[in-house]
């Protein structure tokens, strides 16, 4: 990890590494990508998931989520560290985390809900508790419902936010270090980081328990997933200078990237299985992407998911342009306008994430039981994809307005 600074001044006096305070639009536009992405990813039986990046390469929508809260933490966030100092930004962090705590909880019961209601006034062959194995939970919920509270119970759906409150938790960690000097951070960041490593320590990784009656851990390790967050961070308080646009950089990423296809999922299950890669010996395809499981290992944030999310990060920054200029198109013709009102809705969906992420986990169980009623083929896939887009599009523009305050607004 290249620094921009090896020594880093006292947070309240360090104007070099202040968080901007004009927001990127990449941030946004590419964190609005995601969310459309995570809807399509968590919906049952959808066959628009063979197009996202989570098929063609080991990174995936997740790491664009995490990426991108990170460098909006550095903007809401750091932003407070500076002007207020270390206690009363600390208090801000921790006033999110409860924020993202009871949205937690209220993305657990309402899915819980729905999918009981599903089962209790449906009478569908389909049983929906089972499908995100929540029978724990219905038929003896005492324990599972001090887990809940206590996040020592975290259904594999349901593993994303607890993720992100533990790696907020750690931000006053972070900007501590900072004070002393940025290559404390930058060890502190990859300590963790190994620690979470089950191929490295096994059982003893660092990690969390995800229900008190087994051995299961957290599916999203906070101590692994914290790498790409605080990388995020790091670009936009300035800690790490931007990547020059360079010929061979481009090079190398998109080598890194067509490199990854034959070893995705769509690569081992197209090429490896139906295609010239079978020999007598064995299948080098797949036995190449056993070899390397422990460095593309979603639960710890393996070291080839960053090294394939940094590459295709790198290309959008590129294609985007300095500070999302590519993104706005110019002219005044019926197409530029069309673009220019579509990225303007990607990027208050992006503005408004955790509401709108909350919201589509919910409705990717809608999306999946309406598809179940209606059938799967190309017509209706699209329909409720669509509409499962627009409900997110809502959302996004809903919670902007509430957050405007208009009933503060005087009235002439």
């Amino acid at each position: 990890m290249t620094l921009a600074a090896t020594d880093a001044l006292p947070i309240a006096t360090a104007p070099a590494i202040s968080a901007p305070r004009v927001r990127d639009l990449r941030l946004d536009f590419f964190r609005g990508i995601a969310m459309f992405i995570i809807l399509m990813a968590h919906t049952p039986g959808n066959f628009f998931t063979s197009w996202i990046p989570a098929r063609w390469g080991f990174s995936d929508a997740t790491e664009i989520f995490v990426f991108c809260s990170g460098m909006a933490s550095a903007i809401a966030f750091g932003g407070t560290f500076d002007r207020m100092g270390w206690r009363l930004g600390t208090a801000r962090v921790a006033f999110r985390v409860w924020q993202v705590y009871w949205a937690h909880l209220g993305l657990f019961i309402a899915v819980a809900a729905l999918l009981a209601a599903f089962d209790y006034y449906g009478g569908f062959d389909k049983n929906y508790i089972g499908s995100l194995n929540l029978w724990k939970f219905f038929n003896d919920p005492a324990v599972p419902l001090i887990g809940l509270v206590t996040l020592s119970y975290v259904p594999n759906y349901f593993d994303i936010l607890p993720m992100y409150m533990v790696v907020l938790a750690m931000m006053p960690i972070i900007m501590a270090l900072s004070r002393v000097n940025l290559w404390a951070v930058a060890a502190f960041v990859f300590v963790v980081w190994l620690g979470a490593q089950e191929w490295l320590w096994g059982s003893a990784r660092l990690s969390l328990p995800a229900e008190p009656w087994s051995d299961r851990r957290w599916f999203f390790n906070p101590f692994g997933w914290q790498l790409v967050f605080f990388t995020g961070f790091a670009f936009m308080r300035g800690w790490l200078p931007k990547p020059p646009v360079h010929s061979l950089l481009i090079a190398l990423a998109v080598f890194i990237l067509v490199a990854n296809i034959p070893l995705s999922s769509i690569g081992v299950r197209a090429i490896a299985r139906d295609w010239f890669y079978v020999t007598e010996t064995g299948n080098w395809v797949i036995d190449t992407r056993i070899a390397i499981k422990p460095l593309i290992n979603k639960s710890d944030f393996g070291l080839f998911r960053y090294l394939h999310f940094l590459s295709l990060a790198y290309l959008a920054w590129v294609l985007a342009g300095d500070k999302g200029a590519r993104l706005i198109a110019s002219g005044q013709g019926a197409l530029a306008r069309a673009w220019q009102g579509v990225v303007a809705v990607i990027l208050k969906v992006g503005q408004q994430s955790l509401a709108v992420f909350v919201v589509s986990m919910f409705t990717a169980r809608v999306m999946g039981f309406v598809m179940d009623q209606i059938g799967r083929d190309t017509f209706n896939v699209w329909v409720v994809n669509i509409g499962g887009a627009l409900i997110l599009v809502a959302t996004a523009y809903g919670a902007g307005w509430f957050k405007s305050q208009p009933w503060r607004k005087k009235v002439n």
